[in-house]
């Protein structure tokens, strides 16, 4: 079997993020460039078209949602067993994280392809607005199980160790949307010109490539052998654990869903230009943080692995040191993104309505990226400690409660217009953030002292009590 089991209990905890960190990073950023690419050729054809594309967003979230919550169970289960030398817990739930990512990909197809046009036409769509955002999305759900089984695959790859695979697997799609998108949308060969939901058929075509590269990086693991049907059949204890880990993390993705819903339904009042130019901005603030991603899944990697083997002080040196360099990054990101954000709005559109509201956003949202980090790491942190329901509240609160009661504050009762938005995401997001490190800080302590309570108590033991205990 092929782990880096002994680095990640053993080699210095810097070393190691940065080793699991920057292949992440790096996939992630042809990642993001993936999705800029889209942009890109949405902007060929409108702005109506950038601005579906926006909109569609928020629904794709749910297919990210669900599979997040896959990928943080799946890794946190997974790198306890191998930390704590049980093998064959490891293997059952790589084999029944398939089923449940299988399970979840038909219900979230058909309840997305029905829900789709209605939800669309409540956030103000009609029209040829309506029409392509719609199309785009029933392509996407129906591309479903090669996402989450996808996200299945990372986890299990990140929980071994192996960051490198999934980079590969999102370097080879972003080389193929170059090719594929242009194909798709205007047709050749064979194939009938798609438009833009040609985009996200592209999307899915990629996805189901890339989903046997990964497969056989897996097999190459040996955590699905000796190869069985039967330890694919949904079990109930495998499943409830899975659930109960994953729910937390995909329910709080999913109020990241239902923040962009907010935050979209907001600015949907001051024009298309606003909302076609929150959806560039969020595009270009994904590559900003594109290290705390590299950031996120090594912290949880690592501390899932150290807390599995008992290694408590590794255990918490983890988010302190993720922290650090998280902050010390985004201080780049954000001088980059508050003196260049204009320059990089005109990469994508020349309507200066939309450049100028996109301005608006980066002149802001530039002191918010240190937020970011603080949430994402230290959520990576509690789901390696399988405490994972905070980041549901914290969620809750970030995305739905305190913003329905800032976003009217400012932009409404104190007449700040688009302005009061922005300044309601920072904000919100800053509390979040304090409240957050407040928590985990507790929560680390609150494991130290289990752990140095259980040391007295077995050294209080006699000698063959101790080693029945150990045993």
């Amino acid at each position: 079997m092929t782990t880096n089991n002994t680095d990640l209990l053993h080699q210095p905890i810097p070393r190691l993020l940065r080793q699991l960190a920057v292949p992440v990073g790096v996939g992630f950023f042809f990642n993001t460039m993936f999705n800029v690419v889209d942009t890109f050729y949405a902007g060929r054809i409108s702005t109506t078209a950038i601005a579906s594309l926006a909109l569609c967003f928020p629904l794709f979230f749910v297919i990210i949602a669900v599979g997040v919550g896959i990928l943080m169970a799946t890794t946190s289960l997974i790198g306890h067993g191998l930390g704590a030398g049980r093998l064959e817990d490891a293997k059952r739930y790589a084999a029944q994280a398939f089923s449940f990512a299988l399970v979840h990909a038909l219900l979230v197809t058909v309840a997305g392809i029905v829900s789709a046009p209605w939800i669309f036409t409540r956030m103000g769509a009609s029209g040829e607005f309506l029409g392509l955002a719609v199309s785009c999305m029933h392509a996407l759900f129906s591309g479903s199980v090669f996402f989450l089984g996808n996200y299945v695959c990372n986890a299990i790859l990140s929980a071994t160790g192996d960051t490198r695979s999934f980079r590969n697997f999102l370097v080879g799609g972003f080389l193929l949307n170059l090719l594929l998108d242009p194909w798709f949308m205007y047709g050749g060969f064979g194939l009938p010109p798609l438009g833009l939901p040609g985009i996200a058929w592209a999307t899915v075509a990629i996805q189901g490539m890339g989903g046997i590269y990964l497969l056989r990086r897996v097999i190459g693991t040996g955590l699905l052998t000796p190869f069985s049907a039967r330890h694919f059949i949904p079990r109930k204890d495998s499943f409830l654990r899975l659930f109960s880990q994953g729910v937390p993390a995909s329910l709080n993705m999913l109020t990241v869903s239902l923040g962009i819903f907010v935050i979209t339904w907001f600015i949907g009042r001051y024009g298309t230009a606003a909302v076609a130019a929150y959806g560039i901005c969020t595009r270009v603030e994904q590559i900003v943080l594109l290290p705390v991603m590299g950031l996120n899944i090594a912290t949880l990697t690592l501390v899932a692995q150290n807390f599995g083997a008992g290694q408590f002080a590794r255990v918490s040196e983890t988010p302190g040191v993720a922290l650090r360099g998280g902050l010390l990054l985004m201080a780049f990101g954000s001088v980059a993104v508050f003196l260049g954000g204009g320059a990089l709005l005109k990469l994508f559109t020349k309507d200066p309505e939309v450049i100028a509201a996109g301005i608006g956003y980066f002149r802001v949202n530039a002191f918010v990226l240190g937020a970011y980090v603080i949430l994402y790491i230290n959520n990576a942190a509690l789901q390696g400690l399988q405490k994972p329901a905070f980041a549901l509240w914290i969620g809750l609160f970030r995305q739905l409660a305190a913003p329905l009661a800032a976003f009217p504050l400012l932009a409404g009762y104190l007449g700040w217009g688009l302005d009061g938005v922005w300044w309601g995401i920072l904000l919100v997001t800053w509390t979040a953030a304090a409240m957050s490190v407040i928590y985990t800080r507790h929560m680390l302590r609150v494991m130290a002292r289990d752990a140095a309570d259980k040391q007295l108590m077995e050294a209080a033991l006699p000698a063959d009590a101790r080693s029945d205990s150990g045993s």
